[in-house]
């Protein structure tokens, strides 16, 4: 072992450089392969149809152009369906954050009557469900058919996320913390608002993380309740040209972009997955740091 007055390096043996250097090996192709897809689609959504179409884009934009995203944002109801994503995410994620803290906090007290029991009737419902057609029927009876309720309703809390939120209030709010304000007088209502939730952002902020992504990338919802294209998510919007290559005339607005409606669908797709994934990468770093030590609860018990 080397020690210096500003560093400190243990002698590695060669079955540590041996692991070291296959574990990079793997992240790099692991990196590679997650990378170049993506730097294809950003280089195919800033290159001409008719470079995309002809294959001559790989990681570079050729014959930088922005007709893809001008198409893009022109078009009233990808703004629409952008829109209603965002909506969707802000109100849904406020909802599923508020329950999964509002449940989880009960039941992370050893002291809650019943609290197993409830415990093993959430657990129940991780396994067991009526099932799509069930879900639909109960839908429908109560009027959320093509409503914004339809999209944040089903799924309101997700047990898993309830358990994990759970296991960090039992892991990290101290016992003594309780008996010391109540000792001060100090209601429970008063007590989780005013110390478990300051102390709870680490948590907080993973399963918003979550809750956000789930929403953003939800279509099935929308697919099942909503038939009001004006309440369409911009996932669905992103399904039809994608799977469905349906590239309706009244989303190009230019004459010039009509002539090659066949290049401008494929460029379509690539922006369009590009706008739909820059929400997701913006939200993320602020996060980040809570991310990590959220992720890791129950990894270590001392």
């Amino acid at each position: 072992m080397v020690i210096g007055k500003n560093s400190r390096r243990v002698k590695e043996s060669r079955e540590d450089q041996i692991f070291y250097f296959v574990v990079n090996v793997i992240l790099w192709i692991v990196f590679a392969l997650i990378a170049v897809p993506l730097l294809y689609v950003l280089a195919a959504s800033f290159s001409s149809a008719s470079a995309v179409v002809a294959g001559k884009v790989y990681l570079w934009p050729v014959d930088f152009s922005l007709a893809g995203y001008k198409a893009v944002f022109e078009n009233s109801s990808i703004v629409r369906s952008f829109c209603n994503s965002v909506f969707y995410v802000v109100l849904g994620t406020a909802i599923n954050v508020a329950l999964t803290v509002c449940a989880a906090y009960p039941l992370s007290r050893r002291d809650m009557p019943g609290g197993n029991l409830i415990m093993m009737l959430f657990s129940f419902t991780m396994i067991f469900s009526g099932g799509m057609i069930p879900t639909y029927m109960l839908m429908s009876n109560l009027h959320l058919l093509n409503t914004v309720w339809a999209m944040v309703i089903p799924g309101a809390i997700s047990v898993y996320n309830m358990i994990i939120t759970r296991t960090f209030f039992r892991s990290n709010i101290p016992n003594e913390l309780l008996e010391a304000s109540q000792i001060d007088g100090c209601s429970d209502f008063v007590f989780f608002v005013r110390m478990v939730l300051p102390l709870s952002k680490a948590i907080i902020a993973v399963i918003t993380l979550y809750y956000a992504i789930a929403h953003w990338n939800d279509y099935f919802n929308a697919f099942l309740y909503l038939t009001n294209k004006k309440l369409f998510p911009l996932q669905i919007i992103l399904r039809e040209i994608l799977i469905v290559n349906q590239v309706n005339g009244d989303m190009i607005m230019d004459a010039e972009l009509m002539e090659a409606k066949e290049g401008l669908s494929e460029l379509l797709k690539y922006s369009l997955i590009v706008v739909s994934v820059v929400p997701v990468l913006i939200i993320y770093p602020f996060v980040q740091r809570y991310f990590v030590k959220g992720v890791m609860i129950g990894s270590i018990k001392g």
